[in-house]
This record gives C-alpha cells, structure tokens and sequence, in this order.
C-alpha cells in the first residue's frame, strides 16, 4: 500500500512540474481591420483571443490577416517568437519581427513582454523599420527575455 501512494505522489509531483510552465500571448488590434492570427508550424492557435500554452511555445508565428496574408504570414508584417523558461544564462524567450521575403510590411506591428522583462519588446511602423529582419544575414534583431513564465502582447497599428 505505502508502494502505491509513493507512485501517487511521484506521478501527482512530474504533473505539477509539467504544468508549471506556462506563456500567454494576447493581441491588440488597433487597426480596426483584420484578424490576429497565432500559428506554430501550420496550426492554427489562436485568431485574436489569448493564448496560453502549457510548457514552452516553441517557434509561433503570429500576423494579422488582412485577406491578403498567406497561410504562414506570406505577405505580411509577421511576429516570430519562441517562449520558454531559460535553462541557462542568455537562454529563454526570443522574439523578433520579420520582413524577410515572402514576408512583406502590411500594417504597423509591434511586441511587448509582460510578467517579466515588462516592457521590453519593438516595433515596426514602416516598410524600412530598423526592428525588424529585412533579409537572413541581417545582424540579430532577436528581443531576448530570461524570465520564467513570461507574457507576449503582440500589437497591430501601434
């Protein structure tokens, strides 16, 4: 009997670690057109509400759909971010934004962590912004954040 609570316990205990780590990311859409759209690889996660992911988001793209934005972002001003709890010193979450063609400026867009490195993100208002990743030689535009449990608000028309 002592064997089985033991498991109990232990399985009670790698669930609550799993589960400790969690990233939300909202949007604000001021341009009152569109619709923001949170994708990893070719899911679909959010279209405007907040998300909230269990454990790390590794590799999301998030871009507001105008009608004439491709599936992935193709077209349009896209957000790229990975959040995650660093494991390390310069390690956790990075966000950036991306102009690289397909990607093409569409609307102002702009990022901002909250619950830790409040504050800290960029934007992008114009097609020659110097935020944002023009071609993939471009020196790192990546915005780095080492909190656990951080927060991203994405914005449109800033």
């Amino acid at each position: 009997m002592l064997s089985i609570a033991l498991v109990a316990v232990i399985v009670a205990a790698v669930i609550a670690i799993a589960e400790a780590e969690s990233h939300t990311v909202t949007f604000t859409n001021n341009c009152g057109f569109g619709t923001p759209t949170l994708i990893q690889s070719e899911n679909i996660l959010s279209t405007g509400d907040d998300f909230t992911s269990n454990g790390p988001l590794i590799g999301a793209s998030a871009f507001l759909q105008t009608g004439v934005c491709g599936s992935s972002g193709e077209n349009c001003t896209l957000v790229e971010t990975t959040l995650a709890n660093p494991t390390s010193p310069g390690l956790g979450s990075g966000t950036d934004i991306s102009l690289i063609p397909p990607h093409a400026f569409s609307v102002a867009s702009g990022f901002e962590y909250f619950d830790g490195c409040d504050g800290v993100g960029k934007d992008c208002a114009d097609p020659d912004c110097e935020a944002a990743f023009h071609n993939p030689g471009d020196p790192s535009l990546v915005t780095i954040c080492e909190a656990d449990n951080v927060g991203l608000n994405i914005t449109f028309c800033d």
